[in-house]
Protein backbone atom coordinates (compact mmCIF):
# COMPACT_ATOMS: atom_id res chain seq x y z
CA UNK A 1 0.00 0.00 0.00
CA UNK A 2 1.43 3.35 -1.06
CA UNK A 3 1.62 5.86 1.79
CA UNK A 4 1.79 9.60 1.20
CA UNK A 5 3.81 11.91 3.43
CA UNK A 6 0.60 13.72 4.43
CA UNK A 7 -1.01 10.51 5.67
CA UNK A 8 2.06 9.68 7.74
CA UNK A 9 2.10 13.14 9.35
CA UNK A 10 -1.59 13.11 10.22
CA UNK A 11 -1.62 9.87 12.19
CA UNK A 12 0.26 9.53 15.50
CA UNK A 13 -0.02 6.38 17.65
CA UNK A 14 1.87 4.77 20.49
CA UNK A 15 4.71 2.28 20.02
CA UNK A 16 2.63 -0.42 21.70
CA UNK A 17 -0.40 0.36 19.56
CA UNK A 18 1.72 0.05 16.41
CA UNK A 19 2.75 -3.43 17.53
CA UNK A 20 -0.82 -4.58 18.21
CA UNK A 21 -2.20 -3.03 15.03
CA UNK A 22 0.48 -4.67 12.90
CA UNK A 23 -0.29 -8.10 14.32
CA UNK A 24 -3.99 -7.54 13.70
CA UNK A 25 -3.45 -6.49 10.07
CA UNK A 26 -1.05 -9.36 9.38
CA UNK A 27 -3.44 -11.94 10.85
CA UNK A 28 -6.31 -10.62 8.77
CA UNK A 29 -4.14 -10.93 5.68
CA UNK A 30 -2.68 -14.40 6.32
CA UNK A 31 -4.66 -17.22 8.00
CA UNK A 32 -1.43 -19.17 8.57
CA UNK A 33 -0.28 -16.64 11.17
CA UNK A 34 -0.98 -17.39 14.82
CA UNK A 35 0.33 -16.05 18.13
CA UNK A 36 1.39 -18.06 21.18
CA UNK A 37 2.85 -17.06 24.53
CA UNK A 38 2.27 -16.50 28.21
CA UNK A 39 -0.86 -14.37 28.88
CA UNK A 40 -1.16 -13.25 25.23
CA UNK A 41 -4.76 -14.51 24.98
CA UNK A 42 -7.73 -13.02 26.76
CA UNK A 43 -5.55 -11.01 29.15
CA UNK A 44 -3.78 -9.34 26.22
CA UNK A 45 -0.21 -9.70 27.45
CA UNK A 46 1.63 -8.29 30.44
CA UNK A 47 1.97 -4.92 28.63
CA UNK A 48 -1.36 -5.25 26.79
CA UNK A 49 0.58 -5.61 23.55
CA UNK A 50 -1.85 -8.30 22.35
CA UNK A 51 -5.03 -6.65 23.62
CA UNK A 52 -8.14 -7.47 21.56
CA UNK A 53 -6.50 -10.05 19.32
CA UNK A 54 -7.98 -13.07 21.10
CA UNK A 55 -11.46 -11.54 20.89
CA UNK A 56 -11.14 -11.17 17.12
CA UNK A 57 -9.22 -14.31 16.17
CA UNK A 58 -10.13 -16.78 18.91
CA UNK A 59 -8.25 -19.22 21.09
CA UNK A 60 -6.83 -21.24 18.20
CA UNK A 61 -4.95 -18.28 16.70
CA UNK A 62 -4.07 -16.35 19.87
CA UNK A 63 -2.92 -19.10 22.21
CA UNK A 64 -2.16 -18.86 25.91
CA UNK A 65 0.69 -21.19 26.83
CA UNK A 66 2.05 -22.58 30.10
CA UNK A 67 5.00 -20.79 31.72
CA UNK A 68 7.47 -22.86 29.70
CA UNK A 69 9.70 -20.88 27.36
CA UNK A 70 11.33 -23.98 25.88
CA UNK A 71 7.90 -25.29 24.95
CA UNK A 72 6.81 -21.92 23.50
CA UNK A 73 9.79 -21.75 21.14
CA UNK A 74 9.54 -25.47 20.38
CA UNK A 75 5.89 -25.00 19.42
CA UNK A 76 6.87 -22.18 17.09
CA UNK A 77 9.67 -24.16 15.47
CA UNK A 78 7.47 -27.16 14.80
CA UNK A 79 4.59 -25.08 13.45
CA UNK A 80 6.89 -23.08 11.17
CA UNK A 81 8.54 -26.21 9.82
CA UNK A 82 5.09 -27.59 8.98
CA UNK A 83 4.09 -24.55 6.94
CA UNK A 84 2.48 -22.13 9.39
CA UNK A 85 3.83 -18.67 10.21
CA UNK A 86 3.91 -18.47 14.03
CA UNK A 87 4.62 -15.42 16.18
CA UNK A 88 5.72 -16.52 19.64
CA UNK A 89 6.26 -14.19 22.57
CA UNK A 90 8.88 -14.49 25.33
CA UNK A 91 7.54 -11.56 27.37
CA UNK A 92 10.96 -10.51 28.77
CA UNK A 93 14.28 -10.82 26.97
CA UNK A 94 15.73 -12.32 30.15
CA UNK A 95 13.67 -15.44 29.36
CA UNK A 96 15.68 -15.98 26.16
CA UNK A 97 18.16 -17.79 28.40
CA UNK A 98 15.61 -20.46 29.27
CA UNK A 99 14.93 -21.21 25.59
CA UNK A 100 18.42 -20.63 24.18
CA UNK A 101 18.88 -24.26 23.10
CA UNK A 102 15.69 -24.11 21.03
CA UNK A 103 16.62 -20.71 19.59
CA UNK A 104 20.31 -21.29 18.85
CA UNK A 105 20.49 -25.02 18.18
CA UNK A 106 17.11 -25.68 16.58
CA UNK A 107 15.51 -22.56 15.06
CA UNK A 108 18.75 -21.01 13.85
CA UNK A 109 20.26 -24.20 12.45
CA UNK A 110 17.33 -26.15 11.01
CA UNK A 111 17.65 -24.76 7.48
CA UNK A 112 21.37 -25.59 7.48
CA UNK A 113 20.87 -29.06 8.93
CA UNK A 114 18.40 -29.87 6.15
CA UNK A 115 20.56 -28.56 3.33
CA UNK A 116 18.44 -25.46 2.80
CA UNK A 117 15.26 -27.45 2.15
CA UNK A 118 13.55 -26.45 5.40
CA UNK A 119 11.74 -23.14 5.71
CA UNK A 120 11.32 -21.65 9.16
CA UNK A 121 9.13 -18.51 9.11
CA UNK A 122 9.19 -18.05 12.88
CA UNK A 123 9.02 -14.65 14.58
CA UNK A 124 9.97 -14.32 18.24
CA UNK A 125 8.84 -11.15 20.03
CA UNK A 126 10.21 -9.97 23.36
CA UNK A 127 10.83 -6.86 25.48
CA UNK A 128 14.15 -5.62 26.83
CA UNK A 129 15.63 -2.75 28.77
CA UNK A 130 15.65 -1.22 32.21
CA UNK A 131 13.90 1.77 33.74
CA UNK A 132 10.73 0.22 35.20
CA UNK A 133 12.15 -1.01 38.49
CA UNK A 134 11.89 -4.62 37.31
CA UNK A 135 15.32 -5.49 38.78
CA UNK A 136 18.09 -7.79 37.64
CA UNK A 137 16.07 -10.68 36.19
CA UNK A 138 13.55 -8.69 34.13
CA UNK A 139 15.54 -5.71 32.81
CA UNK A 140 18.40 -7.03 30.72
CA UNK A 141 19.46 -6.27 27.16
CA UNK A 142 20.90 -9.47 25.68
CA UNK A 143 20.94 -8.68 21.97
CA UNK A 144 24.69 -9.42 21.78
CA UNK A 145 23.95 -13.05 22.68
CA UNK A 146 21.56 -13.33 19.75
CA UNK A 147 23.69 -11.71 17.06
CA UNK A 148 26.40 -14.28 17.76
CA UNK A 149 24.16 -17.04 16.35
CA UNK A 150 24.28 -17.68 12.58
CA UNK A 151 20.84 -18.26 11.11
CA UNK A 152 18.93 -15.69 13.16
CA UNK A 153 17.79 -12.20 12.20
CA UNK A 154 17.57 -9.65 15.03
CA UNK A 155 15.89 -6.24 14.94
CA UNK A 156 15.44 -3.49 17.54
CA UNK A 157 13.05 -0.68 16.50
CA UNK A 158 13.54 2.72 18.13
CA UNK A 159 10.13 4.20 17.26
CA UNK A 160 6.59 3.20 16.37
CA UNK A 161 6.99 3.78 12.62
CA UNK A 162 10.00 1.49 12.39
CA UNK A 163 8.36 -1.03 14.70
CA UNK A 164 5.49 -1.57 12.28
CA UNK A 165 7.65 -1.80 9.17
CA UNK A 166 10.24 -4.07 10.77
CA UNK A 167 7.62 -6.37 12.30
CA UNK A 168 5.97 -6.87 8.91
CA UNK A 169 9.35 -7.74 7.38
CA UNK A 170 10.09 -10.18 10.20
CA UNK A 171 6.77 -12.03 9.93
CA UNK A 172 7.00 -12.27 6.14
CA UNK A 173 10.58 -13.55 6.26
CA UNK A 174 11.10 -17.29 5.80
CA UNK A 175 13.86 -17.38 8.41
CA UNK A 176 13.71 -17.15 12.21
CA UNK A 177 13.59 -13.52 13.32
CA UNK A 178 13.65 -11.89 16.74
CA UNK A 179 12.13 -8.45 17.27
CA UNK A 180 12.90 -6.66 20.52
CA UNK A 181 10.69 -3.93 21.96
CA UNK A 182 11.93 -1.63 24.70
CA UNK A 183 9.64 -1.60 27.75
CA UNK A 184 10.08 2.13 28.42
CA UNK A 185 9.20 3.00 24.83
CA UNK A 186 5.78 1.32 24.79
CA UNK A 187 3.99 4.63 25.39
CA UNK A 188 6.13 6.73 23.06
CA UNK A 189 4.41 8.12 19.97
CA UNK A 190 5.33 8.52 16.31
CA UNK A 191 3.78 8.95 12.90
CA UNK A 192 2.51 5.56 11.71
CA UNK A 193 0.48 5.12 8.52
CA UNK A 194 -2.43 2.72 8.32
CA UNK A 195 -1.96 -0.44 6.30
CA UNK A 196 1.01 -2.77 6.06
CA UNK A 197 4.43 -1.60 4.87
CA UNK A 198 7.88 -3.14 5.10
CA UNK A 199 11.20 -1.74 6.25
CA UNK A 200 13.90 -4.03 4.81
CA UNK A 201 16.03 -5.89 7.32
CA UNK A 202 19.67 -4.84 7.25
CA UNK A 203 19.08 -1.20 6.28
CA UNK A 204 20.09 1.48 8.81
CA UNK A 205 18.44 4.87 9.20
CA UNK A 206 20.38 8.13 9.34
CA UNK A 207 18.21 9.81 11.95
CA UNK A 208 20.16 13.05 11.98
CA UNK A 209 22.87 14.07 9.50
CA UNK A 210 25.98 15.62 10.99
CA UNK A 211 29.61 16.41 10.29
CA UNK A 212 31.66 16.20 13.50
CA UNK A 213 30.97 12.85 15.20
CA UNK A 214 28.91 9.78 14.28
CA UNK A 215 26.79 8.32 17.07
CA UNK A 216 25.52 4.80 16.40
CA UNK A 217 22.62 4.29 18.81
CA UNK A 218 20.65 1.10 19.53
CA UNK A 219 16.95 1.03 20.48
CA UNK A 220 15.92 3.56 23.12
CA UNK A 221 19.37 5.08 23.00
CA UNK A 222 18.34 6.80 19.75
CA UNK A 223 16.12 9.14 21.80
CA UNK A 224 18.98 9.82 24.20
CA UNK A 225 21.28 10.54 21.27
CA UNK A 226 18.77 13.08 19.92
CA UNK A 227 18.74 14.85 23.28
CA UNK A 228 22.54 14.86 23.28
CA UNK A 229 22.59 16.27 19.74
CA UNK A 230 20.35 19.18 20.73
CA UNK A 231 22.60 20.08 23.66
CA UNK A 232 25.83 19.69 21.69
CA UNK A 233 24.51 21.77 18.78
CA UNK A 234 24.40 24.75 21.13
CA UNK A 235 28.15 24.29 21.54
CA UNK A 236 28.67 24.14 17.78
CA UNK A 237 29.15 20.35 17.74
CA UNK A 238 27.23 18.65 14.92
CA UNK A 239 26.67 14.91 15.47
CA UNK A 240 25.28 12.41 13.00
CA UNK A 241 22.95 9.80 14.50
CA UNK A 242 22.60 6.37 12.91
CA UNK A 243 19.94 3.91 14.03
CA UNK A 244 20.90 0.43 12.76
CA UNK A 245 17.31 -0.81 13.24
CA UNK A 246 18.49 -4.26 12.22
CA UNK A 247 21.30 -5.72 14.32
CA UNK A 248 21.60 -8.93 12.30
CA UNK A 249 21.99 -8.42 9.39
CA UNK A 250 23.84 -5.20 10.17
CA UNK A 251 24.22 -2.31 7.72
CA UNK A 252 27.99 -1.93 7.96
CA UNK A 253 28.20 0.13 4.78
CA UNK A 254 26.10 3.03 6.08
CA UNK A 255 28.08 3.23 9.32
CA UNK A 256 31.43 3.00 7.52
CA UNK A 257 30.48 5.76 5.07
CA UNK A 258 29.52 7.96 8.02
CA UNK A 259 32.83 7.19 9.73
CA UNK A 260 34.69 8.27 6.60
CA UNK A 261 32.76 11.56 6.69
CA UNK A 262 32.95 12.49 10.39
CA UNK A 263 36.18 10.63 11.29
CA UNK A 264 34.96 10.00 14.84
CA UNK A 265 32.59 7.33 16.20
CA UNK A 266 30.65 6.83 19.42
CA UNK A 267 28.55 3.67 19.81
CA UNK A 268 25.87 3.59 22.50
CA UNK A 269 23.70 0.73 23.74
CA UNK A 270 21.86 0.02 26.97
CA UNK A 271 23.43 -3.41 27.43
CA UNK A 272 26.57 -3.70 29.54
CA UNK A 273 29.58 -2.30 27.73
CA UNK A 274 31.67 -5.43 28.23
CA UNK A 275 31.10 -7.81 25.30
CA UNK A 276 28.24 -5.72 23.96
CA UNK A 277 27.24 -5.22 20.34
CA UNK A 278 29.26 -2.00 20.37
CA UNK A 279 32.45 -4.03 20.33
CA UNK A 280 31.40 -5.85 17.15
CA UNK A 281 30.35 -2.62 15.44
CA UNK A 282 33.66 -1.01 16.42
CA UNK A 283 35.58 -3.96 14.99
CA UNK A 284 33.74 -3.76 11.67
CA UNK A 285 34.37 -0.02 11.41
CA UNK A 286 38.10 -0.27 12.08
CA UNK A 287 38.44 -3.11 9.57
CA UNK A 288 37.03 -0.93 6.77
CA UNK A 289 37.66 2.66 7.82
CA UNK A 290 40.67 2.64 10.15
CA UNK A 291 42.63 5.17 8.09
CA UNK A 292 39.76 7.65 8.28
CA UNK A 293 39.52 7.71 12.08
CA UNK A 294 40.94 10.71 13.91
CA UNK A 295 40.36 9.21 17.37
CA UNK A 296 39.75 5.79 18.92
CA UNK A 297 36.16 4.54 18.66
CA UNK A 298 34.27 5.19 21.90
CA UNK A 299 31.66 2.87 23.43
CA UNK A 300 28.94 3.98 25.83
CA UNK A 301 27.09 1.26 27.71
CA UNK A 302 25.90 0.16 31.11
CA UNK A 303 28.46 -0.74 33.80
CA UNK A 304 29.41 -4.40 34.19
CA UNK A 305 26.82 -5.11 36.86
CA UNK A 306 23.32 -6.61 37.16
CA UNK A 307 20.56 -4.04 36.70
CA UNK A 308 19.85 -2.53 40.16
CA UNK A 309 16.33 -2.47 41.62
CA UNK A 310 16.74 0.88 43.39
CA UNK A 311 15.21 3.58 41.14
CA UNK A 312 18.05 6.00 41.89
CA UNK A 313 20.72 3.42 41.07
CA UNK A 314 18.84 2.22 38.00
CA UNK A 315 18.65 5.78 36.64
CA UNK A 316 22.41 6.09 37.09
CA UNK A 317 23.00 2.64 35.58
CA UNK A 318 21.26 3.21 32.23
CA UNK A 319 23.22 5.27 29.65
CA UNK A 320 21.78 8.72 29.08
CA UNK A 321 22.16 11.85 26.97
CA UNK A 322 24.76 13.04 29.48
CA UNK A 323 26.91 9.92 29.05
CA UNK A 324 26.64 10.21 25.26
CA UNK A 325 27.76 13.84 25.49
CA UNK A 326 30.73 12.75 27.57
CA UNK A 327 31.61 10.15 24.95
CA UNK A 328 31.35 12.68 22.11
CA UNK A 329 33.52 15.22 23.91
CA UNK A 330 36.02 12.47 24.62
CA UNK A 331 36.53 11.54 20.95
CA UNK A 332 36.71 15.20 19.94
CA UNK A 333 39.57 15.80 22.36
CA UNK A 334 41.56 12.68 21.47
CA UNK A 335 43.82 12.05 18.52
CA UNK A 336 44.33 8.56 17.07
Amino acid sequence: MAVTETETEERVIRYNEAFTETLQELMREDPDIFIAGEDVGRYGGVFQSFAGLNAEFGDERVVDTPIAEQAIIGLGIGAAAMGLRPIVDLMFMDFVMVAMDQIANQAAKMKYMYGGKASLPLTITTTAGAGLGAAAQHSQSLEAWLIHVPGLKVVYPSNAYDLKGLLVSCVRDDNPTIITLHKKMLGSKAHVPEGLYEIPLGVANIVRPGTDVTVVAIGKMVDEAKKAADILSEEGIDIEIIDPRSLLPFDTETVVQSAKKTNRIVIVHEAVRNGGIGAEIAAQIQEEAFDYLDAPIARVGAPFSPVPFSPALEMSYVPSAESIIEGVRGVLHRIA
